[in-house]
């Protein structure tokens, strides 16, 4: 009975020790086949060094070139809309036309004060020529004694007062042509006409309405060309007005000089350019901003007051700027790094500072050089020392890796 024990013992040991050394072999057989495997394949692009421009983009809104409030200079009830609402309108065309006959009735009676002041002019007129007349007729006989000077001195009075009808009479006539050029003028102003061309908004009272100077009819725009409105920091500010030629930050242009590309709400680019038109005269205080304005053509008539873009504009210029994608730079704990590929093919870690966004690159200003090689795809394989098979970006990479 023992003996029997001691033999299947035997029998395991055997076993197991074959087993311990099928899994060596197969270890081996495994460390052989990876150092025989070719290495992995990764995405490289070649870093870049050119001229570049920053650009810079603000939030826009849109405003009327011209705003012209169109109110009534006199107060009568509205008769008539002249216009379609939301249409453009030309300087000078009918927008309302309030009931005129109340100021044709008071300008016909002014007419009728006027005849009658001009009459009374000749009326003194003629009573001025007759004492002057009696004067002319009494002095020589009132020299002569045939007359008693109270006589003359009587006919001198009457002169003097008739004198002074006709001057009262005259300016009873100025008065009265006064009164009827105001209530010509009263009487044009019933029809009230557009001040500038533009687009002429929603009307703001209905026919039959009581209108008056305060109250305000309808608004109309001049939208060609469109102002657009945006606020800019004050370090934009500062940084856009100084001129820096051939420094390390390289030339920042001037903002008044700078053409401006208006981004719509959809995320299309407006076709035309838009210049600075002025720069306000102080700083918000509460937001640390200064409103520029700007102005776009729009002779289709697409833009229209009330209207919200980006304006983006190029600002500063760099000399021989040294261009990374952005695929190729890693953030670690507010640090950057880049997987550079040597000669030899091996990867190295590169911590780089970056600068500002050109399109997909940053601009790396330290840790990297115009001509390497940094990892863009297969970024799994890109470890310090490790062997890899660099493909240009453009081009697909051989194998399935």
């Amino acid at each position: 009975m023992l003996r029997g024990e001691w033999v299947r013992s035997g029998v395991l040991l055997f076993i197991g020790f074959c087993a311990v050394s099928m899994s060596g072999c197969g270890d081996d057989a495994k460390s052989a086949s990876q150092s025989n495997a070719p290495p992995p394949t990764v995405q490289v692009a070649v870093v870049q060094q050119r001229d570049v421009s920053l650009t810079s983009e603000w939030i826009a809104t849109m405003d009327g070139f011209v705003n012209s409030q169109i109110q009534s200079h006199v107060t009568g009830y509205l008769v008539r809309m002249d216009y379609r609402e939301g249409s453009a309108v030309r300087k000078g065309q009918l927008l309302f036309e309030i009931d005129p006959r109340p100021f044709q009735a008071t300008l016909d009676q002014n007419k009728a004060q006027l005849t009658q002041a001009q009459a009374q002019v000749g009326q003194t007129q003629a009573q001025l020529a007759k004492t002057t007349q009696d004067v002319n007729r009494d002095t020589p006989l009132a020299a002569a004694k045939a007359i008693a000077q109270s006589e003359l001195d009587n006919d001198r009075q009457a002169q003097a007062g008739a004198a002074a009808s006709v001057a009262a009479a005259e300016a009873a006539v100025g008065a009265a042509q006064a009164a009827v050029a105001q209530a010509e003028l009263d009487l044009s102003f019933t029809k009230i006409t557009s001040l500038v061309d533009g687009v002429a908004g929603i009307a703001q009272a209905q026919m039959g309405d009581l209108i008056s100077p305060t109250t305000v009819l309808t608004s109309v725009s001049q939208v060609d060309p469109i102002k657009v409105y945006f606020p800019i920091s004050e370090q934009d500010y500062l940084k856009a007005q100084k001129t820096q030629i051939g420094g390390k930050a390289g030339q920042v242009l001037p903002l008044e000089g700078v053409s401006l590309t208006l981004v719509l709400a959809d995320g299309s680019s407006y076709p035309f350019p838009g210049k600075v038109l002025w720069t306000d005269r102080q700083v918000d205080t509460t937001t640390g901003t200064i409103r520029v304005a700007a102005a776009f053509q729009n002779k289709s008539g697409v833009l229209r007051p009330g209207q919200y873009g980006r304006v983006r504009a190029v600002t500063e210029s760099k000399h021989n700027a040294v261009l990374v994608p952005q695929a190729a730079v890693t953030e670690l704990q507010g640090s950057y790094q880049a997987a550079v590929v040597g000669a030899d093919n091996k990867v190295s870690i590169q911590n780089v500072q970056v600068g500002s966004q050109v399109g997909s690159d940053w601009i790396v200003t330290q840790g990297v050089a115009p001509g390497d090689r940094v990892i863009v795809g297969g970024m799994q394989y890109a470890r310090p020392g490790v062997a890899v098979n660099p493909q240009p970006v453009s081009a697909a990479p051989a194998g399935g890796r």
